[in-house]
């Protein structure tokens, strides 16, 4: 009787979970085969697959309709999102190991001063952000992106570190300075191997959050040359004619397959860094 209890529910489990997960991935289904539909059967249709399918969505799509294409947004955007990624993780492991690894005057102050700015909205920061960003002439580069994860101001990745080097035993640290090792060799050969799955969600966050975001680079960012695909894809909506929705689908398809193909390449260990707090000892 309790077998069979566990399996009914069992099953009510992955019936409730496939429920949710067929509800949460429809909304792409649907933007993919919206891809390869005309604009009335997007707007008249009712069926999910379209009644022939076209790639000219795809093909006039990834042309847009001004001087640059989506090979051009293609690239600034790795160009933004790569180095913000990089230099955020660099940062956020330096400040994380200070915190976590060193004892110094303060360090409780600080490290809460730094938990605070968790709790301030973000759009309280937009206009002083803006009028520092105006006065160190940063508008319209990629500066403002690039500069703050080069300063560790993401405070969730750096409190994310430090909890999962907490659990790793101080005992690997006097291993090391017995055998000669600095606390910089301490880091780079120790306990960045240990951190692997912990930067590696790092990475994952980090990549889809700025990827994603259209406030901050609409905000800093005024040339189209420089433009992201977040951007991109809104100029796609042109108000003064009718927005063709095939080539938006399509566009929009496209730009989430990076995502995509990170996501369950490094799936394992992004488990692995939000499921583990490090070794226990």
């Amino acid at each position: 009787m309790r077998r069979r209890g566990s399996r009914a529910g069992s099953w009510i489990s992955f019936l409730i979970i496939l429920a949710v997960g067929i509800c949460m991935i429809y909304p792409l289904v649907w933007m993919f085969f919206a891809s390869f539909k005309t604009n009335n059967e997007i707007n008249l249709g009712t069926g999910l697959l379209p009644a022939q399918y076209d790639v000219s969505g795809f093909i006039k799509g990834w042309r847009s309709t001004g001087q640059y294409t989506y090979t051009d947004y293609f690239a600034n955007t790795f160009l933004l999102v790569i180095p913000t990624v990089a230099f955020t993780v660099i940062s956020s492991t330096l400040v994380s190991y200070g915190f976590a690894r060193f004892a110094f005057r303060g360090s409780r102050l600080l490290f809460g001063i730094m938990l605070s700015t968790l709790m301030v909205p973000n759009a309280v920061l937009i206009i002083p952000r803006y009028l520092l960003f105006r006065d160190l002439n940063w508008l319209n580069t990629y500066l403002p992106f690039w500069m703050p994860a080069v300063l560790g101001c993401y405070p969730f990745f750096i409190y994310q570190e430090v909890q999962f080097l907490r659990g790793i035993p101080r005992d690997l640290d006097e291993a090391a300075r017995i055998d000669g090792c600095g606390s910089f060799q301490i880091l780079i050969r120790i306990l960045m191997p240990i951190l692997k799955p912990s930067l590696i969600s790092v990475c994952i966050f980090q990549t889809i959050w700025t990827w994603n975001d259209f406030m901050n680079p609409l905000i800093y960012i005024n040339s189209v040359s420089k433009y992201p695909l977040a951007l991109a894809l809104r100029m796609g909506l042109d108000v003064a004619a009718a927005a063709n929705w095939n080539e938006i689908m399509a566009m929009a398809s496209v730009s989430i397959v990076p995502l995509v193909i990170m996501f369950f390449c490094l799936q394992k260990y992004f488990v692995e860094g939000i499921a583990t707090s490090g070794l226990k000892g």
